[in-house]
């Protein structure tokens, strides 16, 4: 644009068409409605370079694979944006458009083989496409996983790879590593002790009460959604009841949770009082109230409920069991919310009930004990464990964690978990030693890449499973285009089947494709393309209809068009009730029916078994295949499963997502 606005300005304003003859004459003109109007011309020469492309590389299209490609994956084809995002749902055919699309700069000559790079997440899909290419083209394509990728650019810069920690191709191994690292550390006599302890008792649920929801319905869900059990064993009826009865637990006071009041208070209309808590040893009640304090008319404070509860009749009921312990000479220790509110509940706590009873503080090591055995360090060293790797990915920093917990107002549990995570991860870091694992690979390359240290040949950079990409490898990916001007990026990928946030992913580099990877026109930045292949070739209107719709529920999906392979008369997607005696006898159920389909089309039919985790698979899978021959029956884990196609698919608990 500068070049073009100079050559107006200095040269083809002076020139006469008598001077220079009609063509160079029309060829300035070209380029005067280049400057007037350059985005409308850019479009326009976008749409003629297209239209003569497909029809000039028909026969290409047409034979490329076993099938003509669709006139959508020809456009993704074709089009050569700076940045081209393709959105590839799931049975578009993704894998026919990537080998096409580096067979076709390959055949154009629009790249030599040795400047096209396909990266994939998986090995085995990198392999494959880069075997199909070689079938169709004749030449080879690099094709490499991001991994190994990163571990042959530090290998080049550093003249020899360093030696990869032995938990980083093993998910197992680098739980236990975790795992074996928070017991170590909650065993220790340290702050990190302090605050592993303090999360399993305070900060390992949202910190919600009544005053948090505006109908009861709402609250009893949460309840019933969050196990609010105590480290004595017990399930309670509040966040603040919880607060307390961990309390007293760590401290050695013994307690019963809801017991019969010592004196029968029964009455028609009344069952009988049961305290929320009793100290055994001094027999003292303690009643927790849902009160919080509110200035009233003249400044005046008075006690309020939350939205949902009866003022008049709560603070009736208080009154009722004050006087109930008045009339039997029975000592009540009160606490109210809003001395959590106020941040001072278990300090209230420890003064009130100081004259009644002797702290006797348990070991560390009972209450991570008591912990362990009631099954709650596994879930949260699966946290850790991701935690850690996203935040390693993403190169982040540890104050970085701290302003956006801030910012974001994500308040004490926050904290508390970064607490944790800190002494956790520099444990981790100090048994790497020498030793890298994935994230520390991947970072390593783009700092290379980004230092000039490693000179990149790629001038074409394909993505596949684009919607699984991560903060590092996106920036490994910025840095090998950033080294040639010509460099391009052609991405595939469905945000829809985005399943990989665990490890890494970051669905927001696919959502805000354009302003992260986009070039440059005009003084705008973002510029890009993105084709919608839309056709499946897998699932009929009954299944690809009610996918969409149950995606589109969520608002931040990127809103697709669908193309069905086929209509079908026949209910696609069928739900089938089960209780905890007859899930066996309903899947047989289920596949003597597919039997008898099976046997009626004259050929075996395949049946894939989904579940969200391996233990998911039914015991009895052996004699299910004995039991129906014409069924070919496998069983995968939802994330193993992706990309995979059968017949038939069961969904096999209702915990699956």
């Amino acid at each position: 644009m500068d070049i073009a606005g100079r050559l107006e300005q200095e040269v083809f304003s002076k020139l006469n068409q008598e001077a220079i003859g009609s063509t160079r004459f029309g060829e300035i003109e070209t380029i005067r409605n280049f400057l007037s109007a350059p985005e409308t011309q850019r479009q326009a020469a976008i749409e003629r370079y297209v239209a003569s492309q497909l029809e000039l590389w028909s026969d290409f299209f047409d034979s490329f694979e076993s099938n003509p490609l669709t006139p959508e994956q020809r456009l993704s084809i074709i089009v050569d944006e700076d940045a081209t995002l393709v959105l590839a749902g799931a049975g578009s055919g993704k894998t026919s458009v990537i080998t096409a699309k580096a067979g076709y700069l390959i055949k154009v000559g629009l790249r030599k083989p040795h400047e096209v790079l396909l990266l994939a997440f998986a090995r085995d899909a990198a392999a494959e496409m880069s075997e199909r290419i070689k079938d169709r083209c004749g030449e080879p394509v690099e094709a490499r996983t991001f991994h190994a990728l990163a571990y042959d650019i530090i290998g080049q810069v550093e003249g020899g790879k360093p030696a990869l920690a032995a938990h980083a191709t093993d998910d197992k191994a680098f739980l236990a590593l975790i795992r074996d690292i928070l017991v170590e550390l909650a065993l220790k006599v340290s702050e990190a002790s302090k605050a592993i302890l303090g999360w399993f008792t305070s900060a390992r649920l949202e910190a919600k009460s009544e005053w948090d929801f505006q109908r009861k319905h709402d609250f009893y869900t949460y309840l019933e959604k969050e196990d609010l059990r105590t480290l004595q064993g017990e399930k309670v009826k509040s966040y603040e009841e919880l607060l307390i009865a961990n309390w007293l637990y760590e401290n050695g006071v013994e307690y019963e949770y809801e017991p019969d009041y010592e004196v029968d208070t029964s009455s028609p209309t009344r069952r009988n009082y049961c305290p929320d808590f009793r100290l055994t040893e001094s027999g003292v009640y303690l009643e927790h109230f849902g009160v919080r304090k509110q200035s009233g008319q003249g400044g005046q404070e008075v006690l309020v409920t939350a939205p949902w509860v009866d003022r008049d009749e709560y603070l009736e009921g208080m009154a009722w069991k004050r006087q109930v312990h008045q009339e039997n000479g029975t000592i009540l220790l009160e606490t109210y919310s809003y001395e959590n509110s106020e941040g001072r509940l278990l300090d209230a706590l420890a003064e009130k009930i100081a004259p009644f009873v002797t702290l006797k503080p348990r070991p560390r090591e009972e209450l991570f004990d008591r912990v362990m055995q009631m099954n709650q360090v596994d879930g949260f060293v699966q946290l850790l464990g991701n935690f850690l790797r996203n935040f390693k990915s993403g190169g982040y920093a540890y104050e970085d964690c701290e302003r956006k917990a801030q910012s974001a107002k994500l308040g004490k549990r926050a904290a508390a978990f970064l607490s944790v995570f800190r002494p956790v991860y520099e444990a981790y870091q100090d048994r790497l030693g020498t030793r890298i694992d994935f994230e520390d690979m991947v970072l390593r390359a783009a700092n290379y890449v980004e230092t000039g240290q490693y000179k990149s040949p790629f001038r074409h950079i394909l993505v596949d499973e684009f919607q699984d990409i991560s903060r590092s490898r996106a920036r490994l990916v910025k840095g090998l285009l950033g080294q040639h001007s010509d460099a391009r990026l052609f991405a595939v990928g469905d945000d829809w089947q985005s399943i990989y946030r665990f490890a890494g992913s970051d669905i927001h580099l696919m959502r805000n494709f354009g302003e992260e990877f986009g070039g440059t026109f005009n003084g705008k930045s973002g510029v890009h393309r993105t084709v919608d292949l839309g056709r499946t070739f897998r699932s009929v209107d009954k299944i690809a209809f009610a996918a969409r719709h149950f995606v589109l529920q969520n608002p931040t999906q990127l809103e697709k068009i669908v193309i069905p392979a086929g209509t079908t008369e026949e209910a696609a997607i069928r739900i089938v009730s089960t209780f905890r005696h007859d899930g066996e006898e309903k899947l047989r159920g289920v596949l003597s029916e597919l039997q008898l389909r099976a046997e009626a089309d004259g050929r075996q039919g395949t049946v894939l078994m989904l579940g969200r985790y391996r233990h998911s698979m039914p015991e009895q899978m052996r004699d299910l295949r004995r039991s129906f021959p014409d069924l070919d029956i496998t069983f995968k884990t939802i994330h193993a499963s992706k990309g995979l196609e059968a017949d038939h698919v069961v969904l096999l608990d209702d915990h699956a997502p």
